[in-house]
Formats: structure tokens, sequence, C-alpha cells
């Protein structure tokens, strides 16, 4: 390593720091602690990617909800602590980050500065600023971090195996809690930690955090080039994830679900009338398989337009009524429950949630919020399929092919089943874009490496 001015000083500060501490504990632990150091900082840096890989996983499929054994170790935070310094660290001292910009950035940067600014105008400000402080702020620095991070076919190699892996996990438990009657919703809907107040104790939350590995290990099983072994753990992986999807009874995760495979099936399938006709027989058995007539909402004990989807209704008018009251700012992020006896038509005693990322965030961030959240959606979406249509995929290996054909379906899957539940500002979509615009940013440095 080249020793210029920064790195000088980067190494004086470290220096003063440890001086610093020693002054101020004055214990033969620290001593240790000062030894140990460098190892620490060795491996950090050698295996940053894997730390940041790991707080993905924990934050997206929420593992250490999944086994509350794990919640005192407060790994979320540790990590997300961990891929911070790793940034600093590599930005200030290393100077072997490599970041870059992208228009995406640009919408990002945008919505989330809107987000921001609403916070001390939200109807309820104590808890936007909870919701912005205590998770939203963290998922767009992180969002930069993994876009930074994932430079190398290694490391969308391991990102697609991981996401396979820790589905399965999530999707065993579900199953678990099915059988056991655990955490059941109106008495036959799945969940998993509902006693924590895990997000996934919500059955339609349950059931995006399953969409996106879906994509990944139906990606992972039609490329023939891969071992037996991994296809073969793809699709059985698959059909725990479909069980468990069907056991949260979301009619949005049904038809994300049936959105994810349309496009793996588009590509393969020649006639689009087969297609079509084949799609929606699929839906009517998904329907029947997962017993949506049976749930105490929605069910067909209920006439007419059920009492789920009228709900829906009324909280899409609220939301509407609410952009239209705050048309710049909306309510503030995390606001919509709380403003619901205000701008709903319809009043049962209980304040309700939107049921929609789109109206969610077009009730919480106002019009303009829902203009960039959606430009910055449909451009990642593009960029996907772009990548997808125009690269030569079999110029590159089996693992940078599998995260080519699962990042579109990833996001469609959300974008459809998004219209039916509120995931506007948690994990899902944005680690879908950071993934995206890493992998577009390695194929252009591919590519440039190929015609040098």
């Amino acid at each position: 390593m080249t020793y210029t001015p920064l790195n000088i000083t980067g190494l004086a500060i470290l220096l003063m720091l440890s001086t610093l501490t020693l002054y101020l504990f004055p214990h033969p632990i620290i001593l240790i602690i000062i030894g140990l150091a460098p190892f620490v900082l060795w491996g950090m840096v050698n295996f940053s990617f894997a730390i940041v890989l790991a707080f993905i996983i924990f934050s997206f499929f929420r593992i250490h909800e999944v086994f509350p054994i794990l919640e005192p170790l407060k790994l979320p935070l540790l990590l997300a602590l961990s891929a911070i310094f790793i940034v600093f660290l590599r930005a200030s001292i290393l100077q072997n980050l490599h970041a870059y910009w992208c228009p995406q950035f640009t919408y990002l940067i945008l919505f989330s500065l809107l987000v921001t600014i609403a916070v001390p105008f939200a109807s309820n400000v104590a808890v936007a600023t909870k919701a912005w402080t205590g998770v939203y702020s963290k998922i767009i620095l992180i969002t930069f971090i993994i876009a930074w991070m994932m430079r190398k076919e290694s490391h969308f190699i391991s990102a697609s195996r991981v996401f396979i892996f820790a589905g399965a996990v999530v999707g065993l438990v579900a199953l678990y809690n099915k059988f056991n009657g655990i955490g059941l919703v109106e008495g036959t809907r799945v969940t998993i930690g509902r006693d924590i107040g895990s997000l996934l104790g919500d059955p339609n939350d349950l059931a995006l955090v399953l969409l996106y590995p879906m994509a990944f290990a139906i990606a992972t099983f039609l490329e023939q080039s891969l071992s037996k072994f991994e296809r073969l753990f793809s699709l059985t992986t698959f059909c725990i994830l479909l069980y468990a999807l069907l056991a949260t009874q979301s009619r949005g995760g049904l038809l994300g679900f049936l959105a994810v495979i349309s496009l793996f099936a588009y590509k393969r399938i020649r006639s689009k009338v087969l297609l079509f006709t084949g799609g929606a027989m699929a839906l009517t058995v998904l329907f029947t398989v997962a017993k949506i007539s049976e749930r105490a909402s929605g069910g067909a004990a209920e006439a007419g337009i059920d009492e789920s989807a009228m709900g829906r209704l009324y909280a899409w008018q609220a939301a509407w009524n609410m952009a239209l009251d705050n048309p710049i700012l909306g309510v503030g992020i995390n606001n919509f429950y709380y403003n619901y006896f205000f701008y709903s038509s319809h009043w049962d005693g209980l304040n309700h949630a939107v049921h929609s990322t789109w109206f969610g965030v077009l009730a919480e961030s106002g019009f303009v919020g829902l203009i960039l959240f959606v430009t910055l959606i449909v451009s990642t979406l593009l960029m996907s399929l772009k990548m997808l249509n125009t690269i030569k995929v079999e110029e590159h290996t089996p693992g940078i092919r599998v995260a080519l054909n699962a990042a579109p379906a990833g996001i469609i899957g959300f974008i459809v089943s998004g219209t039916f539940l509120t995931q506007g500002f948690i994990w899902p979509i944005y680690l879908q874009v950071a993934l995206v615009i890493a992998l577009n940013r390695y194929l252009q440095s591919m590519s440039g490496s190929r015609t040098t």
C-alpha cells in the first residue's frame, strides 16, 4: 500500500485514539484489546463483504426474530456499525472503496431528502422521528454501502446462495409454526415472531419476504450448468417457500408469486395465449390450495366485496385524502395509521394500515414523493430488464446468470405484491435496488475490461 498523507493522517488518528483510551481507561485488558485490534481490523477489511451480507440477511430476513434466542446479541446493530466503520476505513485510510454514482442514486437521495424534510412537519413528529432514526435512515445508508461493496463475481454468487438458504430457513420456521398452530392470525394464517412484534408477525409482510429468495431459487434451478446438488437444493427451497407462501393466505403474496414465475415462463413459452391462459388457471388453483375462501377476513363467508377488500378501499381512499391535504410532504413517515381516523370516510372504531406500498408512499410523502419513488422503482426495473435483454448472458458465468435472471423477477414480484402490501419504507425494495445497481456496475466494468 502506498502511504499518502491521508493514510498517514489516519494512522496518526488511530494512534492518538489508542493513547487516549489508555489514558482514560488505564486497565491491562485495554492493552490486550489494542493488541488484538490490528487483527480485528485485518479481518474486517478482508471479509468486509461477508459482514455487509450478514447485515443484509439479518435485516431482510429478520433472522434474529425468527430465532429469538439471538435477539439479546443485537446482531443487526453490531453488523450495521461494522459495515459503516468498514466504509469509513476503506474510504478514508485504505482508499479502495471505489464509490460511484448513477441516476437511481439521484432518485433515492431526492426521495430520502423529501422524507427527511417532512419529519418535523409530520402529523405525529415523535412517530416520524422514531421511524426515520430507527429504520429508514439506516436503509438509505446501507443501500449505498451494498451497491458500492458488491464488486466481484464471488459477491453475487455468495449473495444468491445465502438468499436461497435464508429463505429456506424462514420458510421452514413458517411451516413449523403452521403445523403447530403458533402465532396464527385469524386461526389459519401463518406468521413468525408475532408475540415479539416481529415484522414477520404480519402474514402479508412474511409473504413478501418469502418472494425474493424464490426468484433466486427458480433462477438457480433453471441454470443447467450448475451442480446437481445446488439445483436440487434450489428446487427444494422453492417448494418450501411456495408451501410457506400458501400458508400465509396472502392474496398479494400469491399475485406476486405468479408475477415472479410469469417472467421466467415468458422467456420459455412461445405461445402467449397459452401463457396467459395457464396463468389464469394457476391463479385459481393457488387461491384454492391456499384456502383463501376459508380466511376469517376476505373469505367466502363474506358476501359481495368482502370485508378485507372493502377495508383496503377505505384505506386507499384515506391515503388519497391525506395526499390531497398534504400534497408536497404528506403526513410523514409511518403516520398513516395515526391519521386514519381524520381522513377515512368509514370509521369502525379502529385505525387501519394502508395495505398498499403505492398509496402508503402517497399518503406519507405526498405526490412528489410518490413520483420520485415510482421513478426509482421503474428505472431500476428497466435497468434490470435491459441487462437481461441486451447482454449476451451466455458469455457470463452461471452465478452471474442467476443474478441477471433473478433481479427483474424480484422487482416485478415486489411491484405486483406491493400493490396490496405496505413496503415503501422498509428493506425489501431497497435491497433489490442496490443489487441491480451493483450488478449493472459489475457488467459495465467487465465490458470495459474486455474492450481494452
